[in-house]
């Protein structure tokens, strides 16, 4: 296997985005793109890329806009600009379409863990008839008047400071709590798996301490709203498959309720390919949890399945 770093432009038309191409060293046989989440970057999925990469699956991913290395200064971190959201999902399908003219006739797929699986939900909204299946890591549901809050709240802090402002107070409105269950603490990030090495890497990992600006929580926030909308999810085709996966200690997922409630508003769509995977004891982040090697193995099976089904039908 080996890596490769490369830059596009981004669709805000001033920012080069930063990507990671991990390429197996033999056949490959599938493609897979990861969306990261908030407050981290891509290189942070260099384990699960290499396990895929092993077993013949390309993966590729960027650092999203205001995010790892696709930041103009450091001013800009956590900051996405005047077309928000719209940039970080108009760079996500930039880079498939590198990724589609470079290996044409592969099967494609797409990861989004977090705040990526938000952005993934409405990427498969948007681009859904162009990929073969999407894998939904880690995500959520606010309740819709939480999400409406959010907005308010974000707008009018911005109309007295400005949307570059880094508001603590929404920060703990968004994240604060999610530490809240796991007494005593060992640290503020023992919610994101129970691996403490993980924590203590990504606790001391420069490229990631930074809070959102308000520019960037209102478009998240819009995103939240935006992506189960009724006709948007009801333009994905029918039979995408995609596959849930979380922990059921996870407190963004509200501890698996969320991600059995999203699966379900899927399902009641129309959609007809879901998987559901919960897993026993995992945190936020299950590609970094203790039993990542079963989830890797999951993630691969799933894909396999697919491929010996596609072989079946032609």
């Amino acid at each position: 296997m080996s890596t490769e770093e490369f830059c596009y432009s981004s669709s805000d038309g001033k920012t080069k985005i930063h990507a990671v191409k991990w390429v197996p060293e033999g056949e490959i046989k599938a493609v897979m793109q990861i969306s990261h989440g908030m407050l981290e970057h891509i290189e942070r999925y260099d384990e699960f890329a290499g396990y895929m990469a092993e077993h013949g699956v390309l993966v590729a991913g960027n650092d999203h806009l205001g995010h790892g290395k696709s930041v103009l200064s450091e001013n800009n971190r956590g900051y996405f600009g005047e077309g928000g959201s719209r940039f970080l999902i108009e760079d996500m399908h930039k880079l498939m379409n590198i990724l589609k003219n470079d290996y044409p006739d592969l099967p494609f797929f797409i990861l989004g863990h977090s705040m990526g699986s938000f952005l993934t939900r409405q990427f498969i909204n948007l681009y859904g008839n162009k990929i073969d299946g999407a894998v939904i890591s880690g995500t959520g549901q606010p309740p819709y008047w939480v999400i409406k809050s959010g907005i308010f709240i974000t707008k009018f802090i911005a109309s007295f400071k400005s949307w570059r402002y880094r508001s603590r107070f929404v920060n703990y409105l968004s994240v604060g709590s999610n530490n809240k269950k796991f007494k005593p603490s060992r640290t503020k990030f023992d919610w994101l798996t129970r691996d403490d090495d993980k924590v203590d890497e990504y606790v001391s990992d420069p490229r990631i301490s930074f809070i959102f600006t308000l520019n960037a929580f209102y478009n998240m926030f819009e995103v939240m709203i935006s992506m189960n909308e009724k006709e948007r999810i009801e333009a994905i085709p029918n039979n995408l498959p995609l596959i849930f996966i979380s922990g059921d200690n996870d407190p963004v997922g509200k501890f698996g309720n969320d991600v059995r409630r999203v699966s379900g508003l899927y399902r009641q769509f129309g959609k007809k390919n879901i998987s559901v995977k919960i897993y026993s004891g995992d945190r936020h982040e299950v590609l970094n949890e203790l039993d990542r090697e079963q989830v890797y193995e999951d993630v691969l099976m799933w894909m396999d399945e697919l491929f010996a089904e596609n072989e079946s039908m032609h």
